[in-house]
């Protein structure tokens, strides 16, 4: 067959699979298992996992799809303000916390330097009164041993952050800061309203 004929057989071929297979449409599962670094809003998925609830429930909660849950915590899009001010209201943190526009522009991974585990008999036993940063360790799977060293705290320090409300000094939130990836005032927003609301 001259070399001609050849490639427009070839390419008739692949014609006729393509409009077998691929004119059918391809399935995708609606909800993929999410990487850590697909997770546009850390915080969001930090305060709800130490809460222990569900996106679903979450959902059922605000009255909204799972789907549209799923996208402010995997997509990191912001909700409609009706959305907005009841998502806040439920989860008692303002806007600026719980959806940040400049940090939901980046996904960043976190960097750690050998795989660690979250010990959730502990967190159980102590309540946290700094729910995002108990997240984050949740999120990431973090035990709270490792992140001290990583971080150059010792651990009871870093547990005094968890479970005591106690706001470090501005050295300690900054080495926190860079080791999450997250400003300092979200990642200390819990420490700053327990504070306010004894005065």
């Amino acid at each position: 067959m001259p070399k001609n004929q050849l490639e427009s057989h070839k390419i008739q071929a692949w014609s006729l699979i393509n409009r077998k297979y691929l004119g059918k449409g391809v399935r995708v599962k609606r909800f993929r298992r999410p990487t850590r670094s697909q997770i546009r809003n850390r915080v969001l998925l930090a305060i709800l996992m130490a809460r222990d609830m569900k996106l679903s429930r979450f959902a059922e909660e605000l009255d909204v799809s799972s789907r549209s849950v799923s996208a402010w915590v995997y997509e990191g899009r912001i909700p409609s303000k009706n959305n907005l001010e009841n998502a806040c209201r439920l989860l008692g943190y303002p806007p600026h916390v719980l959806f940040n526009e400049a940090l939901l522009r980046q996904s960043p991974i976190v960097c750690q330097p050998k795989p660690s585990r979250f010990m959730k008999r502990s967190h159980s036993s102590s309540p946290s009164s700094n729910i995002i940063l108990t997240g984050l360790c949740m999120v990431y799977d973090f035990s709270v041993t490792d992140v001290s060293n990583w971080i150059g705290i010792h651990p009871g320090t870093f547990r005094k952050w968890l479970h005591y409300s106690h706001l470090p000094t501005a050295a300690m939130q900054e080495k926190a800061e860079v080791f999450f990836r997250i400003p300092r005032n979200i990642l200390f927003a819990d420490c700053e309203f327990h504070s306010s609301s004894h005065n």
